[in-house]
């Protein structure tokens, strides 16, 4: 049995439809009616980070504009309850399909270092579910809002981090499966 031949490519292409479809409704079903009402970027989508101070200032648009407020609760209960578990089901299915993990490099890892590669998707949702509930307490006015206020950046920035790992990983992962194609 090959790598990976367990699973259909049908049901990665039909995940990563899935994951547009729902990428394309968050996009322009919220982040451009709320860069509209408010001029600002949702904190989600940047990429290389921010610090606390950006959370403050989204705050105070928030507590200014109720209908920014409403698009940004609608989407994390809406798309962005989809998402994250649709990615990772894809990047987890994705490393699945290329595998073995004792084959992606070229020599025998050990296979505690095989089983965490196989987590990496999960960090990515555990992180992004975790951004968007920092989210929603910090920009609420319950008694938590200073913790996630604080913990917002960091799980940010360990989302796009993990992200990008897998992004790597995977890249990695086909190009060693393309080379080991044309060894057979």
């Amino acid at each position: 049995m090959k790598a990976g031949s367990a699973i259909p490519l049908w049901i990665l292409a039909l995940l990563a439809v899935l994951c547009l479809a729902v990428l394309a409704w968050t996009t322009f079903g919220f982040v451009v009616p709320f860069k509209h009402e408010t001029g600002q970027a949702v904190l989600d989508t940047y990429f290389a980070g921010y610090e606390e101070s950006a959370v403050f200032h989204m705050q105070k648009v928030l507590d200014g504009n109720e209908t920014a407020a409403r698009l940004l609760s609608a989407m994390y209960f809406g798309p962005e309850l989809i998402f994250p578990a649709l990615l990772t089901a894809l990047l987890f299915l994705v490393f699945f399909w290329l595998g073995p993990v004792s084959s992606w490099f070229g020599r025998p890892l050990h296979p505690l270092l095989a089983k965490a590669i196989y987590l990496l998707p999960f960090i990515y949702g555990i992180s992004d579910y975790g951004e968007n509930v920092s989210s929603l307490i910090a920009f609420g006015n319950g008694a938590s809002a200073g913790l996630a206020t604080y913990l917002l950046p960091w799980m940010t920035r360990l989302k796009f981090a993990s992200l990008a790992i897998c992004f790597i990983v995977a890249a990695r992962l086909a190009i060693a499966r393309w080379l080991s194609q044309g060894r057979d």
